[in-house]
């Protein structure tokens, strides 16, 4: 029992040993540190010094990472908005038509409704951004268009 507790004793205390050598290395971690954040503020004006254009460029790459997650939830609700639109505007037309054509009523085509044209050239464009930026068809990098650049920026990273 005696030998036991003597083992104990000692694993405490090589723990302990440990435990201080690890505070003492934080501790001389951290006075470098502090005398690298000195030496470069001495030496480098506010805009140059690595110490902050490194903790920025962290920064910058967790925002872009937040940002990115944020782009796809947009994207998927935009479509799952242009989805819903797209069911809803062209049920209605429909159902207004047909209640147009039962009251004799003359009904306008596609190319006669405007709002429906331009709805409609809405959904294609949109088609159109998603599908060159996917290769279904060849891209046109002329477009400034904000809706190609955020999914362009998120395809891309893929």
């Amino acid at each position: 029992m005696g030998h036991r507790n003597y083992s104990d004793h000692q694993r405490h205390h090589a723990v302990d040993s440990l435990v201080n050598l690890f505070t003492k290395a934080n501790h001389d971690l951290s006075l470098v540190q502090l005398k690298l954040e000195q030496e470069f503020q001495r030496v480098y004006p506010d805009n140059a010094n690595p110490m902050k254009l490194v903790t920025r460029i962290k920064k910058i790459q967790d925002d872009l990472a937040t940002l990115k997650v944020q782009c796809r939830e947009l994207l998927a609700a935009k479509q799952d908005l242009i989805d819903k639109a797209q069911t809803t505007l062209v049920g209605n037309r429909s159902l207004l038509q047909r209640m147009q054509a039962s009251m004799g009523i003359p009904v306008a085509s596609a190319d006669e409704d405007s709002a429906f044209a331009n709805f409609n050239q809405i959904i294609d464009e949109w088609t159109v951004q998603v599908r060159s930026r996917s290769g279904d068809e060849e891209q046109n990098s002329e477009s400034e268009d904000i809706n190609k650049l955020l999914f362009s920026a998120i395809v891309q990273s893929n």
